[in-house]
């Protein structure tokens, strides 16, 4: 198993920065990336960004892209969301997702951490 633990969310003013943590602990050999959905008040769950650790390889949505980046500390096994120029619409739970492999979906979830922005 796969235990996946938030950090660093708060308030923060619309075009401010915050940086987001993920520590992975247990079996963390499993893991084949790891990246981060969120979700805001009756929307539904989107993706954010992940991860490959094999490789450093990212991936973004759109509505992200150019604004997030998603890093990782091998040696803290710790994967972060720099997150900059943020947007009211940015306000959400932001979870931290773990996936063992291609095309099966994200095994493990974190807890989740509230990111908010204010305009």
């Amino acid at each position: 198993q796969v235990q996946l633990v938030e950090s660093g969310g708060g308030l923060v003013q619309a075009g401010g920065s915050l940086r987001l943590s993920c520590a992975a602990s247990g079996r963390t050999d499993r893991v084949y990336a790891t990246g981060w959905f969120r979700q805001a008040p009756e929307k539904e769950r989107e993706f954010v960004g992940q991860i490959i650790w094999r490789s450093d390889t990212t991936s973004y949505a759109d509505s992200v892209k150019g604004r997030f980046t998603i890093s990782r500390d091998n040696a803290k096994n710790t994967v972060y969301l720099q997150m900059n120029s943020l947007k009211p619409e940015d306000t959400a739970v932001y979870y931290c997702v773990g996936t063992s492999g291609v095309g099966v979906g994200y095994d493990y979830w974190g807890q989740g951490t509230q990111v908010a922005v204010s305009s």
